[in-house]
């Protein structure tokens, strides 16, 4: 799909539908002079829809304009127009405009529209680009897909570069949605790896994949007692992005279950098939590496993606073990369904000691527990840095990707004390179970500035999931548009 940006006056542009938005109570933004059956169509229905947010009406123009159709997206009230709204409202053009079987429009954004050109753009892009993805690799029928969409403005060089960055960074999240989205058969830890390599070999990364014995040779305890029950063998993926001359890297660290029963603590067989879903922090961590390389960043950032499938079997860990992680502590392991914690708290300690970072985030569907405390449409975020904290929160108002700061203090660490070991893999009961599997992970950080993001309800589509435009059924690539924003706007 090419969408690119047009100086022209809408009444002369050939198109199939020409869109326009519209807030209540007001005529649809930019919206010209023309002909007074036409107008008259288009004041009834904006009467009709009220401008209500998400509403949308075509009307056909009878070859009155070179316009096919002309079509009014509601954004409601006027001063509720966000990044969001304008981002929901442009995936559902783009999807009604696939229905009627056309693979080309244009949307015009005027001067006067309640956000800036540059950022209205923005959205506009990602809500187009991101509907239109759909997993369909299996299936003999492949949904139809848009070619061409053009924005309308004043000026095409305010928005031209906005285009092109929005397009990159959706681009990045539907690379995210493809590897998430992958059947298990068809996505253990060798392929993860490979995903890698070629991003890497694309892209001008470094790529480095530590095996089963080198994990097990250099300590990395956590990864290698989750990976050893599976025949198909844990791997640790880095990447390496230098943009920026002397100095200290972002790490980003993923987990990457690519299928996980629980182990001998094995799950119910409801939705166990979902679990195809516990690679999805690895996969944000690749879409965020790719985007990031794409745009050129000027930041050196470090991803690193633990990946193993966690199964029962003769060389399963289990409850009772105790083993030492990466960083050199030890962990009691009460349940094998609490594996995430164990696998990121290695890499976590091996980014922090090989890369001194200026600052850690790591991206994980860790916790049911997260989904009990928020729902389906929130992440939970947990920090040992106010700063980190705040830019975490800026770049979320701007994506549309949610997140609520959870607290951390001491009561939350002594809830993880083992009477055998350093900590034990899970805390008291069910009691705070989100903030104490991300106590286990600040233990593995220490001091430095970090950030944990548990995507456990927000990585795909589940019962309660409220429903965006621009997300399809299966992964929905949650974290690579606020990662690449907090990247972008980190010093």
């Amino acid at each position: 799909m090419i969408i690119s940006s047009e100086s022209t006056h809408p009444i002369k542009k050939k198109t199939r539908a020409l869109c326009f938005f519209v807030a209540e109570k007001s005529e649809p933004f930019g919206l010209p002079k023309m002909d007074a059956k036409l107008l008259a169509a288009i004041k009834q229905s904006v009467k009709e829809t009220k401008g209500k947010r998400a509403s949308l009406d075509v009307i056909h123009t009878h070859g009155l304009i070179p316009a096919e159709r002309i079509v009014i997206a509601g954004l409601g009230p006027v001063h509720k127009i966000t990044h969001e709204t304008v981002r929901v409202s442009s995936g559902k053009i783009a999807k009604k405009i696939r229905d009627l079987e056309m693979s080309e429009f244009s949307i015009v954004l005027p001067d006067k529209f309640p956000l800036k050109a540059d950022v209205a753009a923005n959205a506009i892009v990602e809500g187009i680009s991101l509907s239109q993805y759909s997993f369909d690799k299996y299936k003999k029928e492949k949904n139809p897909k848009l070619q061409r969409v053009t924005i309308i403005v004043s000026d095409k060089t305010k928005i031209s570069d906005q285009i092109s960055k929005a397009v990159t960074v959706s681009d990045g999240v539907n690379f995210a949605r493809s590897i998430a989205n992958l059947p298990p058969n068809e996505c253990a830890p060798v392929h993860m790896a490979g995903f890698a390599k070629s991003l890497a070999a694309k892209n001008k990364l470094k790529c480095t994949i530590l095996s089963k014995n080198e994990l097990r040779q250099n300590g990395f305890g956590g990864i290698t007692a989750v990976g050893q029950g599976s025949k198909n063998e844990p791997k640790l993926i880095i990447l390496e992005y230098n943009g920026k001359k002397d100095d200290r890297p972002t790490v980003l660290v993923g987990k990457a279950v690519t299928f996980d029963t629980g182990g001998i603590s094995i799950k119910p067989a409801d939705k166990m098939d979902e679990m195809k879903f516990d690679k999805c922090g690895g996969c944000t961590v690749l879409g965020i590496m790719k985007a990031v390389s794409e745009l050129k960043l000027p930041v050196n950032v470090v991803g690193i993606i633990p990946s193993v499938e966690n199964m029962p079997g003769g060389e399963s860990y289990r409850p009772g073990d105790i083993i030492r992680m990466y960083g050199g502590s030890t962990a009691e392991i009460l349940n094998t369904d609490a594996e995430g914690r164990l696998i990121l708290s290695d890499a976590l300690s091996y980014g922090v000691k090989t890369y001194k970072p200026k600052a850690v985030l790591d991206f994980a569907t860790l916790t049911g527990a997260c989904i009990v405390a928020l729902g389906p449409n929130v992440a939970g975020l947990v920090s040992n840095n106010n700063g980190i904290a705040s830019k975490v929160r800026k770049s979320s108002e701007k994506t549309g990707e949610e997140v609520w700061q959870l607290p951390l203090n001491d009561d939350y660490t002594d809830m993880i004390k083992s009477d055998y070991a350093d900590i034990k893999n899970v805390g008291i009961g069910r009691a705070a179970g989100a903030i104490t599997a991300a106590a286990f992970l600040a233990n593995a950080v220490g001091t430095t500035p970090w950030a944990h993001f548990d995507i456990a309800g927000t990585a795909w589509i589940q019962t309660g999931t409220k429903e965006k435009s621009y997300n399809p059924k299966g992964a929905t690539g949650f974290g690579v548009r606020l990662g690449v924003d907090y990247l972008a706007s980190s010093p």
